[in-house]
Parts: structure tokens; sequence; C-alpha cells
């Protein structure tokens, strides 16, 4: 198809189920390809089967279209091909990785991935240097030099490549969408680490402690409110509620039990709302749209948990999530709370994340099969549950005893 390509034609370019051609009639030589998952990228053509992107429909403009197909016309007619080609040049428009990020990238993520905000925090803090620079000026030993500096300044392989994964993330699609074309970490391999890794989780005698030094922080500040009020009964001050009939002085008890008995990720349980609880069937749904894997799964409650639950919303009020913050809406964070217990508890290298693999772990070493394990966790993949299998009791030791 031949016609006059402008801005109100481009619009309205469908997409087909093949991938199809619209030739300037003003510009020789320039193209707009239209693919059946409806990307739009401008093209030039300076001899039979010879042809080449320019940009991205909406990130280059129709007017620097024409300008770059007319210098790779003139380049092919002078020196029988364009210096594009023969010399490597770039074309002028090419967004920084900056710019690619914010204007294109970042939307097409926050649309299609959950976790946005972590993913550009770790894109913002720790890529600012080659963030200037334009996508097709950055090479894998820029990279390589990034990454080395933080495994010299003690990151672990993991953190480093999770890290290099967000990056990688950006050109995979800066490839895909025809910005460039060469991934700059095609050569780069990621960092040995273990696949099993350690997992951390309460002994005996470290469950007691964390169990005892809840009820010493509760017992703590029914005193500490007691004292309070004295204070201002003295005063002929308005008393503050009383805590001692109370089953719980604030969130925090009623969480970290949850969590050991559930397994329940925290961003789940900072979304958990009492319509996803329910007391009849005993379980508690996580909600696809909460959850990392995107999948609903539904976890049963033990007496503990149902205890913990009634007893709490009986005291919670009104609001529509499980564990609000003092205005009723979503809490965001316990993390100076939790550390605190943990120094009360005495017990150290224990992340909040740990108390879902101490739930993992209490089940396999019951006997629990893994992938009863797997379901109750929501992993994706099987091979995220096998770090907790060498915990089964006496399975290894029984295969060695057939021999």
């Amino acid at each position: 198809m031949k016609t006059k390509i402008t801005q109100k034609l481009i619009y309205s370019l469908p997409t087909e189920r093949k991938a199809y051609r619209v030739h300037d009639t003003v510009q020789p030589g320039l193209f707009i390809r239209v693919l059946p998952s409806g990307h739009k990228s401008y093209m030039v053509t300076w001899g039979r089967n010879k042809n080449a992107t320019l940009g991205r429909v909406g990130v280059m403009t129709l007017d620097q279209a024409r300008t770059e197909a007319a210098r790779y016309l003139a380049d092919a007619h002078e020196h029988g091909e364009p210096l594009a080609i023969t010399q490597g040049r770039k074309g002028v428009v090419l967004p920084s990785l900056r710019d690619f990020i914010d204007d294109t990238y970042m939307p097409w993520f926050e649309t299609h991935h959950k976790g946005h905000e972590k993913t550009l925090h770790t894109l913002n803090n720790n890529f600012a240097t080659i963030m200037p620079q334009r996508l097709d000026s950055i090479t894998g030993r820029d990279l390589e030099q990034i990454r080395t500096g933080w495994m010299q300044s003690g990151n672990k392989p993991s953190t480093v490549n999770r890290k290099m994964g967000s990056i990688s993330g950006v050109f995979s699609r800066a490839v895909e969408w025809e910005y460039i074309a060469t991934h700059p970490l095609a050569k780069l391999k990621q960092l040995k680490v273990d696949s099993l890794g350690k997992v951390r989780y309460l002994n005996a005698d470290e469950t007691r402690r964390l169990r005892e030094a809840l009820d010493a922080r509760q017992d703590e500040a029914r005193a500490e409110r007691e004292t309070a009020n004295k204070w201002r009964a003295d005063r002929r001050k308005e008393q503050m509620q009383s805590l001692l009939q109370l089953p719980f002085t604030d969130h925090l008890k009623s969480l970290v039990l949850v969590s050991l008995n559930t397994g329940m990720r925290r961003g789940e349980l900072f979304d958990l709302k009492w319509s996803a609880v329910n007391f009849q069937t005993k379980t508690i749904t996580a909600i696809g749209a909460t959850t990392k894997t995107s999948d609903t799964r539904h976890i049963p409650m033990n007496r503990e948990t149902i205890g913990v639950l009634e007893d709490w919303q009986k005291q919670v009020g009104k609001s529509q999530y499980v564990f609000p913050n003092q205005e009723g809406d979503r809490l965001e964070d316990v993390k100076s709370a939790w550390l605190k217990l943990l120094k009360r508890a005495n017990i150290e290298d224990f992340r909040w994340h740990d108390m879902r693999h101490d739930f993992a772990s209490r089940l396999v070493m019951a006997g629990v099969p893994l992938n009863t394990v797997r379901d109750l966790l929501g992993h994706a993949d099987i091979k995220m549950t096998l770090r907790y299998a060498h915990l089964a009791p006496g399975t290894k030791a029984a295969a060695v005893d057939l021999i």
C-alpha cells in the first residue's frame, strides 16, 4: 500500500493477522511496518531486500523518520550503502536509558507486572551512572563494571543477580521493540548461587522466646497504659481505653501468629480483608490480585489462627482490612516493631519473610508432602519448595538403607 503517511493515518492503521507495510509517497524509501501485535515501526528501504528499522512509532516522530530515511538514501546513493550500516552509525533520535524507562518501559511494566515501585526503585538506585547514556551506547562492559562494584561492596551473588535482572528486563523490551539490535547482557552470565540456599527457621527454644516476647511486650504496654491513666486521673483528664481486658494491645501479636500459622507473605497479610476470611469453612483466601504469582489460593486456618482472628475481629473495629493502620487503611510497615521484638526475644538473623520458611519447615518435618506445601505457600514452581526437602523425616536415610 502506498499513500501519504499522516498522523491521522498512523492512528487509524488496524492490526491484522499478518504483518503489512504502508509506504510513504512523500519520502521515497520510508514505510511503516505494522505487526500482528499492534507494534508499529518506521523503516527504510534502499534496495532489493535491503531494509532497516529507524524507530518505533510514538517515540520517533514522522518528521524525524522522514529526515532519517532521507539520510539513509543519500548515503546509499553516495557510498553504495547507508553509513548507518557500513559504519554502525545509529539514528540520532534514540532515547537515553532514563527517558526510555520513564516514557516507555515503566508505563508498560506497570500495566503488566506487580511491584513496579520496587523495580523502579532498584533501577533508580543502582544504575544512575548509565541513565544519561543513549540506549545503543550502553555495553556489556558498562554493566559488568557496575556489577563488579556491587560485589566489591559486599553484595551477595543472589542480590547482584536480582539487580541485574531488573535492568535486563529493560533491555529485553528495548530489543523486542526494536530500539536496539542486541542485548548488552547477552554475553554476561549470571553469578552462580546455591539454588536451594539456607532455610532459616526457628528452633523450639527460639519459638518459645518469640512467643514469650510477644506476651511480655503486651504486658508492658498494658502496664504503661495503666500508669498513664493514673497520671491522667490525678489531673482530672480524660482516660484512655484500658488494655487490661483486650486480647491484643496492637496489631503485632496477631500479625505474627497468623504469619507463623499460614505462611502468608507480608504483602498478602497487609492486603488481607475480612471478606477473604471465612470462619465457616475455616479458610483464608489469598486473592490473585494480591499474590506474587497472581494465582488465588485457599489457606486452611488451624485452631490458633481461628482463635486469634476471632478475637482480633472483635477488637479491630469496622475497617475492611484485617490488619489496618491507625486510620483504618492498609498497613504499610511493621519493621520497627518487628526488630524490637526480635531484640527482646534475643533472636538473630531472622527476617519477617523467614516466618514463611518456618511455616513450611514445620510442615515438611511433620511429614506433609512437598506438593501440599507448595500449594499452601503458593509457589508457582516445585523447585522453590524443594529447598525444604532435606527436612523431610528419614527420607534420605531410608533411601540409603535400600542398598
